[in-house]
């Protein structure tokens, strides 16, 4: 393999791995490596406050949303922090506007709370997916149908709809705004303020320049664990090499297209689009077909997938947005030549937010584990519920322990980055799941805030209680069932 020649690993479907891809790796890069060297003072100075808060959260992707509305509604004083000029992270800016599966393998909705509210709220003509009385049909021509519309898996159709963008960033605002949540845009948190082994808030930056927000709880949600990160919490980085839930890219969307004729195709001319993909991968090298999208004529492009490229590294995270962008007028070019619906195919947005998939995850006092998968069995700080990988896993319980970190106080974790090994984050990663994690964590940080207690130290018996009155399903332990931060069920 030459430096201009990608390694391409491709990932198929198992049973525990609902999505195939092509992965993509090279060593080639855009600008040498740099040169910096030593180091530079950087003088003390006082930071003035810009707000006191009873909760804080940092990062307003949909972990923070679900968050900070939680926080909110169990009568907290909220700040969310958000670097960006909108909510909704990947699923908004990011356009990773499919919206993975919220039901289990039989129909029934198990991710609600927030995310059933989000899609009780939007407009009709801002969600495409499956009808409710199609959830869990297992009809092999109504599976294939919707399998090609990112909602039908294992032969079973599922709730895993596609969205607007832009009416949920409205939505996620305006939400927050009804519940007296103070948003924060443009504001980059740089460091937490850590005092005897807690987090009290942290320092951001602005416009304005360097300034603090203080509080009795943060939430972190930067999707990276920048929060404990920083503040010397323990976390875990390793992946399965090759993995498509452990890449990167940037998203892009194609407007003009045609997408019930690249369907037809797709379905019916399976000799054809073999070809068609194969000259593809011999014309771009890298290479990814089109997702649909809430509209016929906007077709979705969540690849090509990146790996040996880090999401924490500037000069990684620079490469992955050129590569993204020049990956974006070359396929707009190969589709409008060859692909049947996109002759009229214009480049309409690149994401402005980078496709993370992984970087870091907490260390917490619970952990989601493979082990775990076939028990079914529910944690006695079950804060929600997520649906498996496949029809052979019962649903999976999600604990109150996976968002606490091991040894640091005044502070939860939620979304992407929450407790779990490297295998279950292909799943735990997913949207739903973020504002599953995300609104426990607002709950319990509203929790502990006006009970004046450490997060560790939250009643979970109230928190289930709050959790559920906020519309979230949460079952109902067996007596001998341990609460998930018990030493056998942290085994690492």
């Amino acid at each position: 393999m030459t430096d201009d020649q990608p390694r391409v690993q491709e990932i198929r479907q198992t049973e525990e791995r609902f999505l195939s891809s092509d992965i993509f790796e090279t060593t080639r890069r855009v600008f040498p490596p740099r040169n910096g060297q030593g180091t530079v003072t950087e003088p003390a100075r006082e930071v003035p406050v810009y707000h006191n808060c009873d909760v804080l959260v940092v990062g307003g992707g949909p972990a923070g949303t679900a968050a900070a509305l939680a926080a909110a509604r169990a009568g907290a004083d909220v700040v969310v922090l958000e670097r960006y000029n909108h909510l909704g992270g990947l699923s908004t800016g990011g356009v990773v506007i499919w919206i993975d599966r919220m039901t289990d393998w039989e129909g029934n909705l198990v991710i609600r709370g927030f995310a059933e509210e989000v899609f009780d709220r939007l407009p009709r003509d801002a969600v495409a997916g499956p009808e409710r009385d199609l959830w869990g049909v297992k009809d092999a021509d109504l599976a294939k149908y919707w399998r090609l519309r990112t909602s039908a898996f294992h032969g079973i159709v599922t709730w895993a709809p596609t969205i607007d963008p832009e009416r949920m960033k409205l939505l996620s605002q305006e939400i927050l705004i009804e519940n007296g949540v103070r948003i924060v845009f443009h504001s980059w948190m740089a460091l937490p303020i850590v005092r005897d082994g807690a987090v009290k808030g942290v320092v951001f930056e602005s416009k304005e320049g360097r300034q603090a927000l203080m509080a009795k709880v943060v939430v972190d949600c930067t999707g990276d664990g920048d929060v404990f990160a920083r503040a010397g919490g323990a976390f875990d980085t390793d992946i399965e090499e090759g993995d498509v839930h452990h890449s990167a890219n940037t998203g892009f969307m194609l407007g003009g297209a045609d997408m019930d004729t690249w369907l037809d195709f797709r379905l019916n001319e399976e000799a054809a689009f073999a070809e068609f993909m194969q000259l593809g991968r011999q014309t771009l090298g890298f290479f990814q077909p089109p997702y649909v999208s809430w509209r016929s004529d906007i077709a979705l492009f969540l690849g090509p997938r990146q790996s040996g490229l880090s999401a924490l590294d500037v000069d990684d995270q620079t490469e992955l947005e050129i590569r993204s962008h020049r990956f974006m007028e070359a396929h707009c070019a190969f589709f409008r030549k060859h692909a049947p619906g996109f002759q009229n195919a214009y480049m309409l947005l690149s994401a402005p937010q980078l496709g993370v998939r992984h970087t870091r995850r907490l260390a917490g006092m619970g952990r989601i584990e493979r082990g775990q998968w076939s028990s079914g069995r529910p944690f006695a700080d079950e804060v929600g519920v997520s649906p498996s990988v496949s029809p052979k896993f019962p649903v999976i319980s999600v604990p109150y322990g996976a968002l606490v970190p091991s040894r640091l106080d005044g502070l939860l974790a939620a979304g992407r980055h929450v407790s779990c090994d490297a295998n279950s984050h292909g799943f735990m990663r997913e949207i739903p799941q973020c504002w599953l994690t995300g609104q426990a964590a607002g709950a319990a940080a509203a929790l502990a805030a006006n009970g004046g207690v450490e997060p560790r130290a939250v009643d979970i018996a109230e928190l289930q209680a709050s959790l559920r009155k906020q519309g979230v399903f949460i079952r109902d332990a067996a007596p001998a069932t341990q609460r998930s931060d018990a030493p056998e069920a942290v085994a690492r």
